[in-house]
């Protein structure tokens, strides 16, 4: 006789557990304390079988019901239903435990060690404030373009551009990072080339042709403030490095005699070489006298005992007249990055190499310090005698200083 309603009501416990049955192998089972699950009874490979599908009330006849037909139809298509709901959960629990959020946290404390604390703490936030509430909770293997793209436009919307690319790349290193654990098949971000405005940061302004290059070396030749930011001034556009590890070079990294400069990136924490063009060696031992007895090549003005600050060299250029729309720091490393390419013809894997960037071979391994070195040596050189011949040529367009910008 089939299960009314009432007659679940009505149940109440006794002494020991009893049973009250349905159809189907459906019963609601009530134990000595007083509490009422549905079961299904079922056989499967010749084993009899028990599957729980809720409490009562919260689960009332019917839907107890809709779900014993539903695991009858597992059973009649060949399936356990037992263990089909075994791998709906372990699923579940895999989708849970892979949200973008938890990968992209992981690989962050796979990389950490490397990277810079100033480095770190930008991108950390950049995750937090940009990325997580968005998608954080989504399986990563379940986020198409669109939905990234979404993200992204949301950054972008804040007249953030710049910060938007660095999202999109950033995000592609995770999925990559997902991909290669095997909790992901492929990188969304990759569709997204192109599909955001390139990006033109204002503090990236960098000086790229030819004629201007020349004649920004001459605008440097007229300063005439402090000789240590006077040789800073030259090296820069000599070495392009990153202005943090120019500010604070160490006399201990340079060995003038091999004409080079080893020390550690900022950025990656990976050691590098700056193979020295004769030019920048005389600089430096032009300056050595002055600072060579302390510990930084470019001392603080008001204590050895420190480099000289952020601002020294761009403080410089803008007593010169070189806007911030034309000119930073950085912008000698898109300066040689540009020219040493379409103009010298160097490899740009040499050039990304000699720019620090995470440059790999093709079996992916990261080459290391010492890779190519005599032709970025050749290279280093080539440039040093490049840029001689930009400032020599008085025949150029003059450069556009503040005032006449």
């Amino acid at each position: 006789m089939a299960l009314t309603d009432t007659a679940c009501r009505q149940a109440k416990p006794t002494g020991k557990t009893f049973r009250l049955f349905d159809a189907g192998g459906l019963y609601l089972e009530v134990s000595p304390s007083g509490g009422r699950w549905w079961r299904l009874k079922y056989r499967f490979d010749h084993k009899e079988k028990r599957l729980s599908l809720g409490t009562y009330p919260e689960i009332g006849l019917k839907d107890a019901r809709n779900r014993r037909d539903d695991a009858r139809k597992l059973l009649a298509s060949g399936a356990d239903p037992g263990a089909n709901r075994k791998a709906l959960k372990a699923s579940r629990a895999d989708r849970v435990a892979n949200t973008f959020e938890v990968l992209a946290r992981e690989w962050y404390e796979k990389h950490l060690s490397g990277w810079a604390p100033s480095y770190s703490t930008l991108l950390l936030r950049l995750f937090e404030r940009d990325i997580f509430p968005w998608i954080g909770s989504r399986p990563i293997a379940e986020i198409a373009a669109p939905e990234l793209l979404a993200v992204l436009r949301r950054i972008e919307s804040r007249q953030a551009l710049e910060t938007a690319h660095r999202a999109r790349g950033n995000c592609g290193q995770v999925f990559r990072y997902a991909i290669a654990t095997g909790r992901a098949e492929r990188d969304p971000s990759a569709d997204l080339r192109g599909a955001l405005p390139p990006a033109i940061g204002e503090h990236l302004a960098a000086v790229t042709k030819p004629e201007e290059v020349g004649a920004l070396l001459r605008v440097f030749g007229g300063y005439d403030g402090s000789p240590v930011v006077a040789a800073a001034l030259r090296l820069a556009p000599l070495v392009f490095v990153r202005p943090g590890e120019l500010r604070s070079a160490e006399w201990a990294a340079m060995d003038l005699d091999k004409a080079e400069w080893a020390f550690t990136t900022s950025k990656t924490k990976t050691e590098h070489i700056v193979p020295l063009a004769p030019q920048a060696v005389a600089i430096l031992r032009d300056l050595q006298p002055l600072t060579g007895s302390g510990r930084y090549v470019f001392p603080s003005a008001r204590t050895n005992a420190r480099p000289m600050s952020n601002n020294a060299v761009l403080a410089a250029m803008r007593r010169l007249g070189i806007a911030t729309t034309e000119m930073c720091g950085h912008g000698f490393r898109a300066m040689a990055r540009t020219l040493l390419d379409e103009v010298l013809g160097f490899r740009p894997d040499v050039i990304e190499h000699q720019l620090a960037h995470a440059v790999r071979d093709p079996l992916g391994r990261a080459y290391n310090r010492t890779a190519h070195l005599a032709e970025r040596r050749r290279m280093m050189t080539v440039w040093a005698d490049y840029l001689d011949k930009l400032k020599a040529d008085v025949k150029v367009i003059p450069f556009k200083q503040a005032e006449g910008a």
